[in-house]
């Protein structure tokens, strides 16, 4: 009697989701690779053995779990003889139940520690918006409501800032410095320019102090066995003179601030002055605003820390919610291509880097911000279709193979199946000027 082939699978949280046997070569394949494998081939059999196991011992209309599968993998590794590929597949099973268990306990969402009230006002909006499913956006691009979308998340994103705004004016007299943090590509330049408008209008004079001009100069930095450079880490900064200059601004002090040129990876001969005065506030625009010793020269009731992040709430053809930082990664190839002279491939391969230094930099200084700013766009992804889909094929398969980009290779590959589910978006002409989105595609009224 033959099997009847696995369609479904039940994750920990108790979501049903298609069964992808892909994840399983890769799971197994990535921990062949840290004890020196580089035969994707034999991964790909013994996730056929896994498969097979599941179908023959299933009762149906029983669904497999997650759990019984990597049961299964560690089992299957060890009959066939590859200890040593177990052994890391269980050690990486180990820890990341660890991390799961830490998240838990803190009562976290999966970006760390992102209120769950503001996740739910998130998703709530996209509800009432018609927006919270890829099926959802393209019936809006399929029945012409398209550009209605881009007006009620511009008009969403705004609110949110003016409300910080609010809540700066209500510290008013002590907050002399606000922080604009987030991940790369969340919208921190927009936010801060923004937030410049805004409390323009109460009267405040405003001084930027762009914290990216305090990069030492590339050539500094260590590179890794491709010869990229890590320059995401907040240590890649001046943190001494970034220090030394906060405290002589808050002094009335006059400063002569650093230009950084990313398309040579130095700072130029050239520096800029800048004096804080009294009436004025300083705004940091950084990707380590929240890293502590990044301002530990300012005392914190002089501070107002505001963070965004993309909390898309958009659910996949699986059902599954899209990753916040694949949303950020396709803003960073669009903007890299034509700002900072990266080709999408580049950026790829570089991410790794950046998602290592939000963890360690970032997230761990959540508990501390004032406000958070969702920047994420609701008809954002069908843009970047446009500019960065036809790319995505060949990233698939040239990492595929490549036992050193499987971090690349996952990644492409999950990316590639989002973007392939949207219908494409042409017209940028419904995009106003000083939208978030302009920050990456071009086009803005705003310099970045």
């Amino acid at each position: 009697m033959p099997h009847t082939p696995i369609t479904k699978i039940v994750k920990r949280n108790g979501q049903v989701v298609p069964f992808d046997k892909e994840k399983i070569v890769n799971a197994i394949f990535k921990a062949a690779v840290q004890v020196g494998g580089e035969d994707r081939r034999l991964a790909e059999i013994l996730a056929e053995k896994v498969v097979h196991h599941l179908e023959v011992t299933r009762k149906p209309p029983a669904l497999p779990s997650v759990e019984e599968v990597q049961d299964i993998i560690e089992k299957e590794l060890i009959e066939s003889g590859h200890a040593r590929t177990a052994k890391e597949f269980i050690l990486y099973r180990y820890a990341h139940n660890k991390l799961r268990e830490g998240v838990e306990k803190q009562g976290a969402t999966s970006s760390g520690n992102i209120p769950y009230k503001k996740i739910w006002q998130t998703l709530t909006w996209a509800l009432d918006h018609d927006c919270y499913s890829v099926d959802k956006i393209n019936a809006r691009i399929e029945n012409g409501t398209y550009p209605e979308l881009v007006k009620e998340a511009t008009e969403k994103y705004d609110a949110d800032v003016a409300s910080a705004v609010e809540k700066i004016i209500g510290r008013k007299g002590d907050v002399r410095i606000v922080i604009i943090a987030g991940p790369s590509s969340s919208g921190k330049t927009t936010t801060t320019i923004k937030t410049g408008e805004h409390l323009a209008k109460h009267g405040y004079e405003l001084v930027s102090m762009e914290l990216d001009n305090y990069y030492f100069d590339l050539e500094h930095h260590p590179r890794d066995e491709f010869g990229d450079y890590d320059f995401e880490t907040p240590e890649a900064l001046d943190l001494k003179l970034i220090n030394q200059h906060l405290a002589d601004l808050l002094d009335g002090k006059t400063i002569q601030m650093p230009r950084y040129n990313f398309k040579t990876g130095k700072r130029e001969h050239e520096s800029d002055p800048m004096k804080l005065e009294k009436n004025q506030i300083l705004l940091l625009d950084s990707l380590h605003g929240l890293y502590g010793p990044m301002t530990s020269s300012v005392p914190d009731e002089n501070k107002f820390r505001l963070y965004i992040e993309t909390l898309c709430q958009i659910k996949n053809k699986a059902g599954e919610f899209i990753r916040w930082t694949d949303v950020r990664l396709l803003r960073r190839m669009v903007r890299d291509s034509w700002h900072r002279s990266y080709n999408p491939r580049q950026t790829l391969e570089h991410w790794h880097y950046v998602r290592r230094s939000e963890i360690q930099h970032i997230i761990p200084f959540l508990g501390t911000v004032d406000h958070i700013i969702d920047g994420s766009l609701a008809y954002e992804l069908p843009v970047y279709k446009k500019h960065l889909f036809k790319h995505f094929p060949d990233f698939v398969r040239d990492y595929r193979e490549d036992p050193k980009r499987q971090d690349a290779y996952i990644r492409a590959k999950r990316v590639h199946d989002m973007l392939e589910s949207f219908l494409t978006w042409e017209d940028e002409d419904v995009i106003p000027k000083n939208a978030l989105i302009r920050e990456y595609i071009g086009g803005s009224i705003y310099k970045y």
